[in-house]
């Protein structure tokens, strides 16, 4: 396939100027934030906010992929997020569907891979079953995993591992003595993900809203006041870019390699 060509470092340097190819990212998180306000600013309904949010989507998709992010993790439906008026939650069903089905394609010829993490059985059905032939047409890809988030709450998330955990050691099988953070990390949702490098939240709230919480313990967190629709690109690399220029200590002294020291290229 295309993607597969040779890429020279001249090449990656005119796609994302200015980035490590070295230190790149392994996971990406975003929190899709700022359609309704993009809307707003526009006359516009909320859900052609949403619609506007699936062009961002797909730019950052691609750019993930060509740059070499392994994960990229999108929040894109949350247990809240059920409160909001039936009509707008309906929209963002159908819009699920649609996008899941006619970019399948797509994503196929980047070789993507589409995952689901949350209580995907709560969603209608044709949203379930869009999700669902997603990720079975697109098993056998390796370039890049794209996680949604859906019907996903990390405080949920937490309950369910506790529960997973209580079950086991009432049937004997796990030792209280024997939990520590590394089985309890086998009890969530992203058991087989590494956890995220970077979480980029676009509309400038300072805010992680349930998203991720036990895995984003040591994530270094980027903020920006660009609305969700109009992210692209450039404003992703500017993240990696500023991720890239930090120290990662882990809860350790000073001293470690900072997140843009590499040898370079692609």
């Amino acid at each position: 396939m295309a993607w597969q060509r040779e890429v020279s470092l001249a090449d990656c340097d005119a796609a994302a100027p200015g980035i490590d190819r070295a230190r790149v990212p392994r996971h990406v998180a975003i929190i899709m934030d700022g359609n309704g306000r993009w809307a707003r600013k526009r006359g516009l309904p909320r859900t052609a906010g949403h619609r506007a949010g699936v062009k961002a989507l797909r730019e950052v998709v691609a750019a993930c992929a060509d740059i070499g992010v392994e994960y990229l993790t999108l929040f894109a439906f949350s247990t809240e997020n059920w409160q909001r008026p039936r009509p707008e939650v309906s929209a963002l069903m159908d819009l699920l569907v649609e996008s899941l089905r006619t970019y399948l394609e797509e994503l196929q010829q980047q070789g993507v891979r589409v995952r689901a993490i949350g209580h995907v059985d709560g969603l209608p059905p044709r949203a379930r079953q869009a999700v669902q032939e997603a990720i079975a047409a697109t098993a056998g890809n390796r370039r890049l995993t794209l996680v949604f988030a859906l019907n996903y709450g990390g405080r949920r998330e937490i309950v369910d591992a506790a529960r997973a955990i209580a079950r086991r050691v009432e049937a004997g099988d796990l030792r209280p003595e024997d939990i520590d953070e590394t089985v309890f990390g086998r009890f969530l949702y992203t058991a087989d993900l590494p956890d995220p490098d970077l979480l980029i939240r676009p509309s400038g709230e300072m805010r992680v809203s349930n998203f991720l919480l036990w895995q984003l313990a040591y994530t270094e967190l980027y903020v920006t006041p660009v609305l969700w629709p109009d992210f692209s690109r450039h404003e992703l690399f500017e993240a990696i870019r500023d991720f890239q220029r930090r120290e990662r200590r882990f809860g350790r002294v000073g001293g470690t390699p900072r997140a843009g020291e590499g040898d370079g290229g692609c």
